[in-house]
């Protein structure tokens, strides 16, 4: 149902008040009449009410029309204003218009009233059709812009994660190498060479944030314990949320494991830390807790999200001013933001939302203005015993048995890392720098190769999967491991595949090459 136009009459003689609502009423049209008669009431009513449009007097006694028109403006800009007196004369008619007036009836001819206050009512709502259509096509403009700069980053991010990440396992691995097999190194020398390895995991990560930002990441599947992960992210994180807030966590015992990502479900939770800590300017708590949940049919019908089956959950609240009831549906939409400009993008609870969607999962939120928010992560558990064990089992000996293992790397420094890196845990490794010197091995050698370790992204003209394949058309039993800086179509790869997503500590790589060599064919 549509309200009735609400008018406010400012007139101080009854007759003339009671004359202007009956010619209003005589138009047909239902209008809802509020009357002030000096300017203590028409401020006040200004002031409690939004109204359609303003009708005034021009001369009263104790106060004008012009300062009506003045207060009326500056109290409720987008009304419209007519004068209706019999006292306004057409050079003051005019002045008042040049004011801000709508438009003037003089009282001896009162017929032409309410054709003005259909014409000012239909103006008034077009402007205000106008201007939602211009703001409209701000936001769309802003979130156009926005977007646009989510690609450029998108786009430099995946120009620059190959060539970097391919540093930082150089970086990294060397290092490693170091620290394991020089047992002469100093404890101060040690503690160097550690920071430098946490400085290139710290990197690492940057790079996947910056991935993950744009979509281009490539999500990695791996069981984990999500306690340990939430551990080792807090100490990071209050360094980010400053000593005035106070971070505690509660974990459940024998936490189930999820399959995830790990760097992608740290960003998650990183967003909203952030988050909460703009929620406390000055200072607060953050609690985060874990718990595991069988969510039946009757969470269900509560959450569309959800859907039933055994989950882990995890809980971030905060003690800040809270979400606006209003603006509660719209937080995870794309650019939607109610910090001040310049100081958020309206992304972070979006791509937490569809990470979380991308895993299986959902998010909960709940929050009370003055008192907090709480936001809830659902993700799948792992229920797999398979997975279970392979998360759980301790690491077995990585040491070669002599296997010869043909390595095709174009990046010189990396192919030397991890030739050296293999050679002494005790396999034989012959390198290419394409797939073309790696086709010539293979024909030169009189022996077979174990094993093929090969970038998904190599010279030549062959990628690393159709060398893989051509060799085992000759060699059905040859095992391969794939690996890559960054390919966005490595997610692509088989299941049974191995990949290595570089960069990677020198023990897993050696780790995943003798459990390839291992595995049953």
């Amino acid at each position: 149902m549509i309200a009735s136009p609400r008018i406010l009459i400012l007139e101080d003689n009854p007759h003339d008040r009671q004359l202007l609502e009956d010619t209003l009423r005589s138009g047909g049209s239902p209008f809802e009449f509020v009357h002030a008669r000096d300017r203590a009431e028409f401020q006040s009513a200004l002031e409690k009410n939004v109204f359609d449009l303003v009708i005034s007097d021009f001369g009263m006694p104790a106060y004008s029309g012009t300062a009506a028109l003045a207060l009326s403006k500056q109290l409720q800009p987008g009304t419209p204003f007519i004068f209706v007196s019999g006292t306004i004369g057409e050079e003051r008619a005019v002045e008042s218009l040049k004011l801000g007036a709508t438009d003037y009836v003089v009282k001896d001819r009162l017929g032409r009233l309410n054709e003005a206050v259909s014409r000012a009512l239909r103006e008034a709502r077009e402007r205000r059709e106008h201007d939602r259509d211009a703001e409209r096509r701000k936001q769309l403009e802003e979130q156009l812009h926005q977007a646009q700069k989510m690609e450029a980053v998108g786009q430099l991010a995946g120009g620059i994660a190959h060539d970097f990440n391919n540093l930082l396992l150089v970086i990294h691995g060397n290092t490693e190498l170091v620290l394991q097999t020089e047992k002469q190194l100093s404890d101060q020398s040690r503690e160097f060479l550690k920071q430098v390895t946490a400085v290139a995991e710290r990197a690492t990560h940057l790079i996947r944030q910056l991935l993950a930002f744009s979509r281009k990441e490539v999500i990695q599947f791996q069981p984990f314990n999500l306690n340990q992960v939430i551990g080792n992210l807090t100490r990071m994180v209050k360094r980010i949320i400053g000593e005035d807030i106070h971070l505690q966590c509660q974990f459940a015992d024998n936490l189930p494991s999820v399959r995830a990502d790990v760097g992608l479900t740290e960003q998650v939770l990183l967003n909203l830390f952030v988050n909460a800590r703009d929620a406390m300017p000055a200072g607060g708590s953050i609690f985060i807790s874990t718990e595991a949940l069988d969510v039946d049919e009757l969470t269900i019908e509560k959450h569309p999200a959800a859907r039933a089956g055994k989950f882990v959950c995890v809980t971030v609240r905060d003690t800040g001013a809270g979400i606006p009831p209003e603006n509660l549906p719209r937080i995870f939409e794309p650019f939607f933001t109610t910090k001040p400009a310049g100081k958020g993008t309206g992304l972070g609870l979006a791509t937490a939302y569809n990470i979380v969607q991308q895993h299986g999962g959902w998010i909960d939120v709940a929050s009370a203005v003055g008192k907090g928010t709480a936001f809830k992560i659902f993700l799948p558990a792992n229920v797999s015993r398979e997975m279970n064990d392979v998360a759980s089992r301790p690491k077995g000996d990585s040491a070669g048995k002599r296997e010869r293992i043909l390595l095709v790397e174009d990046d010189g420094d990396v192919r030397s890392l991890i030739r050296t890196a293999l050679q002494r845990a005790n396999y034989q490794v012959h390198e290419a720098a394409s797939s073309i010197e790696a086709l010539e091995l293979c024909k030169e050698k009189t022996v077979k190769f174990d094993l093929l370790l090969t970038d998904v992204v190599i010279p030549g003209g062959t990628s690393g999967k159709q060398l893989a394949e051509q060799m085992q058309t000759e060699q059905p039993q040859l095992k391969v491991i794939f690996m890559s800086g960054y390919h966005p179509d490595s997610a692509k790869m088989e299941p049974h595949r191995y990949f290595l997503q570089k960069p990677c500590p020198i023990s897993v790589l050696t780790g995943v090459v003798r459990e390839c060599l291992d595995e049953n064919p």
